[in-house]
């Protein structure tokens, strides 16, 4: 449990804006030494007018994380608690996304997770406690049409977090997963934006017959239909059954400050609807389920 003024400090990523930006004040309030961590501080820079402590911390370079934690460690002693919420969603049809894109959500979503985790741990191992939150998404753990690399990150955080629980309890730290539903923040915007990235393919393979194709591409339809999900989602789900990033930031301050939390936190109704669905239903008639949804073509 962490907790009281001056207590050791919460390390978060990705605090420009949405999640972690909502939790960073909010551990603030609650009278945590909360480290918020961006990119470009100039991003954080009304944070640190508030009171909280802000470090430069890109989660795709090695340097930059070394140094934050060494900050952190030099300033206030070892990391306490570390919220890992750095995160973006790619979209695409698989055979369209360039693989410098697939690596980069990888970096973000995972390896920078995972090497963050990694400087951390010796501090909390000395320490003879710590906790470590990572915030994942219902993506963990359900596939939705068009996010293939975006799931695939999530699942990798859901299977990293629950080996790590094991490894790690053995010296008084816990692991906690917090998966978020749909959530009122810039992310499907930025999501949505990436179907662009996605180009049509090349020339079909000598002897080959090119698939029929709207403008030339055969994911166009496909993509239509994503893409008009994203602009749905806002006016009917997530308007309607979302949560604010401050819903998500609640539920991550009571696992910081929780004597035993939970190993998952799934936020949300829609969340919880979803999971169950994917759990209950063979597979094919969930896929068929999506299909109607989306409208995607057959």
């Amino acid at each position: 449990m962490v907790s009281g003024r001056g207590s050791a400090p919460v390390l978060i990523t990705g605090c420009s804006s949405g999640i972690g930006r909502a939790a960073a004040l909010r551990l603030h309030e609650a009278g945590l030494t909360v480290y918020a961590t961006a990119r470009r501080t100039e991003a954080i820079t009304d944070l640190a007018g508030r009171g909280l402590r802000t470090l430069a911390l890109d989660v795709t370079d090695e340097q930059s994380m070394t140094q934050a934690v060494e900050a952190v460690e030099r300033a206030d002693g070892p990391v306490a608690v570390l919220v890992n919420n750095a995160g973006y969603g790619l979209y695409g049809p698989v055979e369209q996304l360039p693989m410098a894109e697939i690596r980069r959500q990888f970096e973000t979503n995972f390896f920078g997770l995972v090497r963050l985790t990694q400087l951390v741990l010796p501090g909390m191992r000395h320490r003879g406690r710590g906790r470590i939150l990572n915030v994942s998404s219902m993506g963990g753990r359900i596939t939705l049409p068009g996010g293939a690399f975006y799931h695939a990150s999530k699942y990798a955080v859901e299977a990293f977090s629950d080996a790590l629980r094991m490894e790690v309890a053995q010296f008084g730290t816990d692991v906690v997963l917090i998966e978020p539903g749909p959530v009122k923040t810039p992310w499907n915007d930025v999501a949505a934006a990436s179907l662009s990235t996605a180009a049509a393919p090349g020339p079909a393979p000598a002897g080959g017959q090119p698939a029929p194709a709207e403008d030339g591409d055969p994911y166009a339809a496909y993509k239509a239909a994503v893409g008009a999900s994203f602009g749905r989602s806002q006016e009917g789900l997530v308007g309607r059954f979302g949560s604010t990033s401050e819903d998500v930031a609640r539920v991550i301050a009571q696992a910081v400050t929780a004597r035993r939390p939970r190993a998952r936190y799934l936020i949300n109704p829609v969340a919880k609807s979803l999971v169950t669905m994917n759990r209950v239903l063979p597979a094919r008639a969930y896929d068929s389920l999506l299909r109607r949804q989306y409208g995607l073509p057959r």
